[in-house]
């Protein structure tokens, strides 16, 4: 894949609806970054299909009812609990 298949005008505007400044030479450098990573996905194209086996089987084992931990065993790795609950950061 050459070098101009990622346009400048395209990085601009990806970058813009990332809501990310680029100058100038972030923006060329970007477009070469994007190039190569589309000739990867090119290279994946070219990898022949492998027959399989149509048979799938499970692998996962059964499910196994258990005692489920007390509330002190839960919380005895958290690092902050308050009143018997796991506390976590404010979100504002």
């Amino acid at each position: 894949m050459s070098e101009d298949a990622v346009s400048p005008e395209e990085v601009r505007h990806v970058a813009a609806l990332a809501r990310i400044d680029l100058d100038e030479e972030e923006v060329d450098r970007f477009a070469a970054q994007f190039a190569e990573i589309l000739g990867y996905f090119e290279t994946l194209d070219s990898v022949p299909e492998v027959d399989r086996d149509a048979e799938l089987t499970n692998v996962m084992r059964p499910d196994e009812r258990r005692e489920p931990l007390d509330r002190e065993a839960a919380l005895g790795n958290a690092p902050e609990s308050e009143d018997g609950y796991f506390k976590g950061p404010n979100v504002s």
